[in-house]
């Protein structure tokens, strides 16, 4: 018996007989056709031919698309070779296609798995660069990066690291220009990173934007190493899961690499199409090789629905997986007054990140940073923020609070 990558679909429709459905994506996803073939054909296509696994119908409440039924078919890894892309267009690619259908999650085979060592570091790797082992990290992003100049990028820098975050990224729309190339943007701000280390005391990490055509990645990511980049963002879904692997799996590439979740909105907002968020910013980012994963939180700008955040962390986190676990960063419209409720929906084991609210403190970046840093503290404390705010050496915190509030829930 082949090993097996088994995909789990919702799928809609009021009046389908699902059991015919799932036999029509068994067979039209491997053989093509079965019952008008020849037994001796069937017999030599037999270890090719998808199976269905298992069927669960609900009938919804009689209103027009409120019925639908979970599919659960198995792919035999012979049809396909170790990649994602290849297993993605076995198992959804004609069929995405194909009336209201979702691509809910993949399992896949002990042999298709270990083509993919996963995240090079991951939370306990990134933790050891950073020293830090015993918090929630911080990360700033820079803001406002389209017509600033290189010196104007080095003080923006050096503000953020001065606030005492542990990780600053790129905007994922910086490319290369000749004004701020990654060489010479990379040179700069580790620089900066260098003086801003003499007064918080920290190591840091710098997630340079890789961009440019994929042939030129590789080289694009030992350049800016060389320059002395330490960690690399990447804007995973434009260019591929496959690109990230290959990436992740170079031995000359050898810092983490943060993934940005530019255009999941194209896949994974509709309940009857695409791709679940789980599957698409978890499991296959942590088995690609992502460090750090981005998606939208559920509480700032760009709101993801709760629960799709909590299983995007469950499938980074899975300690069923025999790979690296991946840092969750929910990203967008964070301020210092969500830090407890991330720290309760995430616990520990989490990346704040903060554009805004680093950038649009009253008191500037420095102490925007700072702020993050003790409202972390207060509620790793479990001291309130209001409370915390009010003790001796916090103004910045308390100012934030006055800035955008405490959120409680």
């Amino acid at each position: 018996m082949p090993g097996m990558c088994t995909a789990l679909y919702q799928v809609h429709d009021d009046k389908a007989d699902f059991s015919k459905k799932a036999d029509s994506i068994a067979v039209g996803l491997t053989v093509g056709s079965w019952t008008e073939l020849p037994d001796a054909r069937k017999a030599e296509m037999e270890k090719h031919l998808g199976r269905t696994v298992s069927i669960d119908v609900h009938e919804g409440d009689g209103t027009p698309g409120s019925r639908y039924a979970d599919i659960r078919i198995a792919y035999p890894d012979i049809n396909f070779s170790r990649d994602i892309p290849a297993l993605l267009v076995t198992v959804f690619g004609k069929l995405s296609m194909d009336g209201r259908v979702r691509l809910l999650d993949l399992d896949v085979s002990e042999s298709f798995r270990s083509a993919f060592p996963g995240p090079k570091f991951g939370i306990e790797g990134v933790r050891e660069l950073l020293g830090v082992h015993d918090r929630p990290l911080l990360m700033s992003i820079f803001k406002s990066v389209i017509g600033h100049d290189l010196k104007g990028l080095e003080e923006q820098f050096y503000q953020q690291a001065l606030g005492g975050v542990d990780l600053i990224k790129d905007d994922e729309i910086l490319f290369e220009n000749e004004e701020i190339g990654i060489r010479r943007r990379v040179a700069v701000c580790m620089e900066a990173a260098r003086r801003a280390s003499e007064h918080t005391g920290q190591k840091l990490l710098y997630a340079v934007n890789l961009t440019g055509p994929t042939s030129k990645l590789a080289e694009q990511a030992r350049t800016a190493i060389s320059e002395g980049a330490n960690a690399l963002l990447f804007n995973v879904l434009s260019y591929g899961y496959d690109v990230l692997h290959e990436l992740s799996s170079d031995p000359d590439i050898n810092v983490p690499i943060a993934a940005h979740p530019a255009l999941a909105g194209a896949f994974y907002p509709s309940p009857h199409y695409g791709i679940s968020a789980s599957l698409l910013l978890g499991k296959l980012m942590r088995l690609a090789g992502a460090d750090l994963v981005l998606f939208p939180s559920p509480y700032g700008s760009v709101v993801m629905p709760k629960q799709e955040n909590m299983a995007i962390k469950e499938a980074l986190l899975d300690p069923a997986s025999p790979a690296r676990t991946s840092f969750p960063v929910p990203s967008a419209g964070i301020h210092p007054g969500l830090v407890p409720l991330i720290l309760r929906d995430f616990g520990s084991e989490v990346v704040v990140n903060a554009g805004g609210g680093v950038h649009g403190h009253p008191m500037g970046a420095a102490a925007g940073g700072r702020a993050f840093r003790q409202a972390i503290d207060a509620s790793l404390e479990g001291v309130s923020l209001p409370e915390a705010a009010s003790a001796s050496g916090r103004e910045e915190l308390a100012a934030a609070i006055k800035a955008w509030g405490v959120r409680e829930g």
